[in-house]
């Protein structure tokens, strides 16, 4: 069972657990994954409710992200699935199914072809509008000191949410 809500109800959610960690589910075709994310925003752009997500180049998610036109966001419910947080962060999806080794659930979503995490709380779907190659020329020389020395520059990805739910656990 979930609950339908308005995404501006849980944006301050949204900020406050992402740095704890998300989960960014993606699939193309037969290739599923899901990765753990703590960099990202909430906002309204272009008109639209949006969420940008960040994935480097190197990532297995990146190949799939590239391939498909969305993709998930699901929250844990506060202090849940930690250590499944740390192995989706820290194991490729090239190596493992993260959804055996976590035991997590890849349920359908309502209005992308990504699914969503069945054991996390909260869920936004996003239909990718714009996604950009970070430009290390423009990036702050101290960020890319510490984040970037070797080189491994994020895409940032544009998604307008188009369904923000609660799922009951």
């Amino acid at each position: 069972m979930s609950n339908e809500i308005s995404y501006e109800q849980y944006a301050s959610q949204f900020l406050t657990q992402l740095p704890r960690g998300a989960f960014l589910t993606v699939k193309d075709q037969g290739r599923l994954n899901t990765m753990t994310i703590g960099w990202g925003s909430i906002g309204h752009i272009w008109q639209r409710p949006v969420i940008m997500v960040m994935v480097r180049q190197t990532r297995y998610t990146y190949q799939l992200m590239e391939a498909s036109s969305d993709f998930s966001v699901s929250l844990p419910v506060q202090g849940e699935l930690k250590s499944d947080l740390a192995i989706a962060g820290t194991k490729s999806g090239r190596d493992i199914d993260k959804f055996s080794e976590c035991r997590l659930t890849a349920q359908n979503a309502r209005t992308i072809s990504s699914p969503v995490i069945g054991e996390c709380g909260l869920v936004f779907e996003c239909q990718i509008l714009f996604k950009q190659l970070m430009d290390p020329e423009h990036l702050n020389s101290e960020i890319r000191a510490k984040f970037y020395g070797n080189d491994d520059y994020h895409v940032l990805y544009f998604g307008e949410i188009t369904a923000c739910y609660s799922i009951d656990q």
